[in-house]
């Protein structure tokens, strides 16, 4: 029976059915692997089920390996080096598709928290300062009819944009390296400044890592309307996150939604501190069926590296 090591805890469904198949150990700590564990792992284990935060580092790869395949939990798989990877011998995998509609709704939600206000509403009404209702209290953003930027249009962005313009009579544009085809009413712009600077809310749905590194910087942000809405559900560290608080601070532009930070778990007391964000604790997937699907995704991967076939979802 193939040693599993599955590095953080799983829902229930999925840890029956990875013991019902592999000699598994369950990692009970809940940060991710550094690099040193995750080296030593390699070492260790057949087949390892990662997800956000386990640090595979191209020297983790290196020397004797008993490792043969990383079934990455969730669609990102920046914390990988999947080069360094591949170069050792080690198959990479990760779970796209089953997670599509739950991140798009989780960037529906931070689209009209943010502009509706909703936290700061939330937070006035716990604090019991909420005087009752006048006609110019908390004024927001009205969001059906705007114009929505989605940058990065695959599967989470083209689920994003057909929630925009069929739910809320957005005009959709959008910013992707590659020429891309897309079966709803949409435009795509060659140059990212222009999309930032002609949407009225600007929704990031990149992978991380690579070139897409702080993609969204100072000279992006400061192409956007002082209006603007800007939401991030791709991974942190596509966003200067210092330039971000920066805009904020200064009136750049009105608001932000947050899913993702640079150096998660931290979120810099600078962006807790302001009011014109919405900030959510990385739920771009979380909810059960969601994570079951994922859960079994993943394992589906390591069934078919154990068989000699190949991965359905190599990445």
């Amino acid at each position: 029976m193939k040693k599993l090591l599955i590095t953080r805890a799983l829902p229930d469904a999925n840890i029956a059915a990875a013991r019902a198949r592999f000699d598994v150990t369950l990692r009970e700590a809940d940060m991710g692997l550094t690099p040193a564990e995750a080296a030593e792992a390699l070492r260790n284990y057949d087949a390892i089920l990662p997800t956000l935060g386990d640090q595979f580092v191209a020297d983790t790869f290196a020397g004797d390996l008993r490792c043969g395949v990383l079934a990455n939990f969730g669609v990102g798989y920046n914390h990988i080096d999947a080069a360094a990877a591949k170069a050792a011998g080690v198959q990479v995998s990760n779970t796209p598709d089953v997670v599509t509609d739950a991140t798009a709704d989780i960037g529906l939600t931070l689209i009209l928290s943010t502009c509706r206000r909703a936290g700061e509403g939330e937070r006035i009404v716990r604090a019991g300062q909420w005087e009752g209702w006048t006609p110019i209290q908390m004024l927001g953003t009205h969001v059906t009819g705007k114009t929505v930027g989605i940058v990065g249009m695959g599967r989470i962005g083209q689920a994003v944009a057909r929630r925009c313009h069929y739910g809320f009579d957005m005009p959709v544009i959008f910013y992707n390296r590659s020429r891309k085809d897309v079966n709803l009413p949409a435009r795509q712009l060659d140059q990212l400044a222009d999309l930032m600077a002609q949407a009225d809310i600007i929704v990031v749905t990149v992978p991380g890592g690579g070139d897409n590194t702080h993609l969204i910087n100072a000279a992006a942000l400061a192409a956007m309307k002082p209006t603007g809405i800007f939401v991030n559900i791709a991974r942190g560290d596509v966003v200067d996150e210092a330039a971000l608080i920066a805009a904020l601070q200064t009136g750049q532009i009105a608001g932000a939604g947050l899913d993702v930070y640079e150096k998660e778990p931290l979120v810099p007391e600078a962006l807790r501190a302001l009011e014109n964000v919405v900030l959510l604790p990385h739920l771009g997937t979380a909810a059960l069926e969601v994570r079951e699907a994922m859960g079994q995704m993943a394992l589906d991967n390591i069934i078919a590296w154990d068989e000699g076939r190949p991965l359905p979802q190599a990445v």
